[in-house]
């Protein structure tokens, strides 16, 4: 094993989830050979995507299905992610993807986060970015010096994750040079099988193609097929919220 693919802790290895090693990703035989054991790939997994955003923003980490704002969400669009999510290891295995689009404040950022959280719990590798926050840290990229990671870097581990979750997708400026990002971007895991989940207040396809090209819709529609859930109605941010007495 190469110093540095896993990350130490406790007695200096990470423990293993299934008991069988001692930490390293290896099994001991009793002829002195070792058996790679299961641990080991999915923790190279998460090494190579280290330096994504993973971490579910504070707000959403206590999303569940059984309380708000989950409960209070259109019904059909919260069995249509249930679904998705009861079939997760499945979908992120064939690369199948997520699209919630709608209005402003109707769910679609709290059921895409619902999925995330899953993927994590699960032990899948997970990039979370809203659209304006990936076209910053891409930019960012270009003025990186010796040592600091590149695009090329940055852009494979994007491409590599399990699930991919862009929320806010359309949001943004556009411009050639977004386009040519995003198109990249989803284009290459359409073509390595790679799962998306993504959110976008845009309805409107004609609209959507203007915003984000025409080839990025038709990669994304086609990734991901009928999971395409639409969500519409009142603000609930805009709503008075009730108090006791």
């Amino acid at each position: 094993m190469a110093a540095g693919e896993f990350e130490a802790s406790g007695n200096g290895q990470p423990p293993c989830p299934y008991g069988a090693c001692d930490g390293n990703g290896w099994i001991l035989n009793e002829d002195g050979s070792a058996t790679e054991c299961r641990c080991r790939q999915p923790r190279l997994a998460k090494a190579r995507a280290s330096g994504v955003n993973s971490v579910l923003p504070k707000r959403y980490r206590g999303v569940s299905f059984d309380r708000p704002p989950v409960t209070e969400i259109h019904p059909g669009a919260v069995t249509v992610v249930r679904d998705w999510i009861e079939r997760l290891d499945e979908n992120l295995d064939q690369g199948n993807g997520l699209w919630l689009m709608g209005d402003t404040g109707t769910g679609k950022t709290t059921l895409a986060m619902l999925v995330s959280k899953e993927a994590l719990r699960r032990d899948h590798t997970v990039a979370i970015y809203s659209m304006p926050s990936l076209l910053t840290r891409i930019r960012a990229t270009y003025g990186a010096e010796a040592g600091e990671e590149s695009y090329d870097q940055f852009f494979e581990r994007l491409c590599e994750v399990d699930l991919l979750h862009i929320d806010d997708l359309g949001a943004e400026k556009q411009t050639e040079w977004v386009l040519e990002q995003l198109y990249a971007l989803v284009n290459e895991r359409y073509e390595r099988e790679k799962s998306i989940v993504v959110t976008t207040n845009i309805t409107d396809q004609g609209e959507l193609e203007q915003q984000i090209g025409p080839r990025t819709v038709s990669r994304l529609t086609e990734m991901c097929g009928e999971s395409v859930v639409p969500l519409f109605g009142e603000d609930a941010r805009q709503k008075p919220q009730l108090r006791d007495g």
